[in-house]
């Protein structure tokens, strides 16, 4: 089993940035491929970004340029730097986690076998 706890959500006005954190913890070893989704209210749960073992990023192209993920495998932490951000960036942000490779691909397809317990961000005009 893997634990992931995120920290960072906050309130934020637009045009500002925020750093979102994420530790695993428990059987780390087994996660390959760790990521970001968001669900704003009323909506589906959607994906935001994602990263491999080897530090290889994908995103959505609603954020691209925006935000960056990136990870620590020493510290076991996966970060979101978002910057610039857009009321419609308001949303509660999920760390997942997967013991799956191709990190886009399979959070894409397949719901990723761990979840942390999100974070709320929240952006004001």
């Amino acid at each position: 089993q893997v634990q992931l706890v995120e920290s960072g959500g906050a309130l934020v006005q637009t045009g500002g940035s925020l750093r979102l954190s994420c530790v695993a913890s428990g059987d780390i070893f087994s996660v390959n491929s760790m990521g970001w989704f968001r669900q704003a209210p009323g909506k589906q749960r959607e994906l935001v970004a994602s990263i491999t073992s080897g530090a290889s990023a994908d995103y959505a192209d609603s954020v691209k340029g925006r935000f960056t993920i990136s990870r620590d495998n020493a510290e076991n932490t996966v970060y979101l730097q978002m910057d610039s951000l857009k009321p419609e960036d308001t949303a509660v942000y999920y760390c997942a986690a997967d013991p799956n490779r191709n990190s886009w691909f399979v959070f894409s397809h397949f719901a990723p076998d761990y979840w942390g317990q999100g974070t709320q961000v929240t952006v004001s005009s």
